[in-house]
């Protein structure tokens, strides 16, 4: 008797999906673990502790006054695309003191999502510096909380004094469908700057005789 795969059914072993990674990153309190808990299809890793006193004279909690807790290392959660795309998703600490951890999570990412909160834009800015410094390709997502008043995103775009390349859009960080398509911005602009890199390098190359 023989067992095992017979050669002649002609059929190739499916491919394994291309894995990406994804920052997502933002300020304190802007919806960074509620959007990688809402597409993750595993239970999310999460490092959430409980907000103390002694932390408070340093977190800044206007406008979330009801949060309790905070990331203090990473969320961790995975998304399928398709069969062939695979995202794995880290959700970066939102607090000045943990930015630290911010270096080590950026190694290999393709790209990242910077949410934002219109009532705390300017707590934007920081993600926006750090991903324009080390051409790591972001999307902002807009975070449209309950009660948040909305503004056009062209009002953002010019807020926050980004390229006009950048994708702006709004989200809904507890919705996966939501947060799905803010995931595929990503990648997808991630991909048109690697390809026009890559065009550019090759238009500088010297020509060959």
């Amino acid at each position: 008797m023989v067992f095992g795969r017979s050669k002649r059914s002609g059929k190739a072993a499916p491919a394994e999906p291309v894995t990406l990674k994804i920052l997502v990153a933002g300020g304190f309190g802007v919806g960074k673990t509620t959007l990688v808990g809402a597409v993750s299809e595993i239970k999310p890793l999460r490092t959430e502790e409980t907000l103390s006193e002694a932390g408070r004279p340093v977190d800044n909690t206007e406008g979330v006054e009801a949060k309790s807790t905070t990331t203090v290392a990473m969320d961790f959660g995975r998304i399928t695309i398709n069969e062939q795309l695979v995202l794995y998703l880290f959700g970066t600490p939102g607090q000045d003191r943990f930015w630290f951890l911010w270096d080590e999570l950026a190694q290999g990412a393709l790209g990242a999502v910077v949410l934002a909160d219109t009532r705390r834009l300017e707590d934007s800015f920081a993600a926006v510096d750090y991903f324009e410094r080390r051409g790591i390709p972001f999307t902002v997502a807009v975070n449209c909380f309950d009660g948040a008043e909305r503004y056009p995103l062209e009002t953002v775009r010019e807020a926050l004094d980004l390229d006009g390349e950048v994708p702006v859009m709004l989200c809904d960080a507890r919705r996966r469908e939501s947060s799905r398509d803010v995931l595929v911005s990503v990648v997808e602009h991630a991909m048109h700057a690697s390809a026009q890199a890559a065009a550019a390098a090759a238009s500088r190359e010297p020509a060959t005789t």
